[in-house]
């Protein structure tokens, strides 16, 4: 046996797993790509050398308006040298070259349905002259419940709503910053998924993260051919017709530590076409060994979407679901998961605050699908709208969106054990044991997989993720 320290809460935990387990960690069952020298200098480049398209100073010139959307704070860091620091200027360097005035730029943070960000994050991840150059009118959030800035643009011939920022469409150039990562939704983001996801309403939203789309047998484990990224790029496409010109995307290939591994720029389809087999080199991990019997997971209190992420009962599912569509192709059918979470039923109602109210619907239903009957009356309150408008809150959708994530894990796995729950009945509540010990659940695992089982442990949920298959 060896010894594993997990997150749990807000330090750790320590277990101990057998010698023969796989522990999902930098350095040690896998090895990441080498960052670029100079990020700058290769987003220069790739500026200058655009894929599928003419450079931005060919693009537009004197007295056209342009638009410059970006990823919000829920991924790609704030260092100095981050893709969203090093590109803005960037491509302010292009746009005075082209003759734009300054003033007809405007940049747009692609929120989607996430709380808005406010000035001093802006400042943190965007740097305090961008922010300081842009305050007011010209750098803005998404704002997906504003009548006045939302474009209605019809149906792809599947039938998904197309509603989009109207900024968007009618500037003379729409410039996209992505960050190609290993999602469990749709394989990677950046490219496509990032206007679809973070410049859309989330009438659009629900066509793709909803259990139609999400429960197909394509979707686990996470894959680009799935027909959730077909959606993204029909939606996609459907908002470039609607536009003066297509989207120009610069995305950057991110490791764990938002580190720039590679950076693409031109056409969304061209980026996505050369920046997959870039992130693919740090995401998808083949293990030698056999396939997984029990999933290992150590969950934080606070992770990506904000704080209260591995307390809030719904995000707790939700991030095991996301881990399970990482992870499916590297373990057995029916697996059980151990799980070490806090559970002490802490939604942080300020940042999530219709999640409480999602929770307890979700105790009248029998299966995660029935809480769609729930999404319109919801997603329309007032208290819950202006929540997300004006208090910086998560749209009431995005409690949807992650629960359906987390029906995955329902679905998938044999047996859920929370370990540590200090609430053990908000683990209830979403259809897991919870267990006092990690080795209490390691005996209730064998009793269901067998003696001695095999382990793939996920120590840090913090740390974006890879994407891991087996042969055995």
């Amino acid at each position: 046996m060896r010894n594993v320290r997990i997150e749990y809460g807000d330090s750790g935990m320590d277990i101990e797993v057998p010698e023969n387990a796989v522990v999902l960690r930098p350095g040690e069952a896998f090895t990441e790509p080498e960052p670029l020298e100079d990020p700058i200098e290769a987003t220069r480049r790739a500026l200058a050398e655009p894929l599928g398209s003419p450079p931005i100073r060919e693009l537009v010139g004197p007295g056209a308006k342009v638009v410059i959307s970006f990823p919000d704070r829920v991924k790609g860091g704030s260092h100095a040298t981050s893709h969203r620091r090093v590109t803005i200027p960037l491509l302010l360097q292009e746009l005075e070259a082209a003759g734009i005035d300054e003033r007809d730029i405007k940049l747009v943070c692609a929120i989607g349905l996430h709380r808005k960000n406010r000035p001093d994050e802006f400042e943190s991840y965007l740097g305090r002259d961008i922010a300081a150059r842009f305050c007011g009118e010209r750098l803005v959030n998404h704002d997906p419940e504003d009548p006045q800035s939302i474009l209605k643009v019809g149906e792809t011939e599947r039938g998904d709503i197309v509603e989009v920022n109207q900024d968007v469409v009618e500037a003379d150039l729409a410039i996209m910053l992505g960050h190609a990562m290993g999602n469990p939704y749709g394989g990677y983001s950046g490219g496509y998924k990032m206007p679809c996801t973070g410049l859309t309403t989330w009438r659009s939203i629900r066509c793709h993260h909803t259990p139609k789309t999400m429960y197909r047998d394509d979707f686990t484990p996470a894959s680009t051919e799935s027909h959730f990224r077909h959606q993204l790029v029909e939606i996609g496409e459907k908002i470039e017709g609607a536009m003066k010109n297509p989207f120009f995307a610069v995305d950057a290939v991110l490791d764990s530590e938002s580190r720039q591994l590679g950076v693409f720029a031109g056409r969304a389809s061209e980026v996505e076409r050369a920046s997959w087999p870039v992130a693919a080199r740090r995401t998808e991990v083949v293990m030698e060994e056999e396939k997984a019997d029990v999933l290992v997971l150590g969950m934080p209190r606070s992770f990506h979407y904000g704080p209260g992420m591995g307390s809030n009962p719904i995000l707790m599912l939700q991030a095991i679901g996301s881990s399970i569509v990482r992870a499916a192709g590297a373990l057995r059918p029916d697996p059980v998961v151990i799980c070490a979470s806090v559970c002490d039923g802490w939604f942080n109602d300020e940042w999530f605050p219709s999640y409480r109210e999602t929770y307890d619907l979700f105790q009248r239903c029998n299966r995660v699908e029935e809480m769609q009957r729930y999404e319109d009356d919801m997603c329309a309150r007032p208290e819950y709208l202006r929540g997300f408008r004006e208090a910086y809150g998560y749209h009431p959708f995005h409690a949807f969106s992650m629960l359906y994530m987390g029906g995955i894990a329902l679905d998938f796995a044999r047996t859920i054990y929370i370990v540590g729950a200090k609430e053990p009945d908000f683990a209830r509540g979403m259809g897991c044991i919870p267990v006092s010990t990690f080795d209490e659940a390691v005996k209730q695992a064998s009793r269901q997989v067998g003696e001695n089982p095999k382990m793939l442990v996920v120590p840090e949920l913090s740390r974006p993720q890879v994407h891991v298959s087996a042969g055995g």
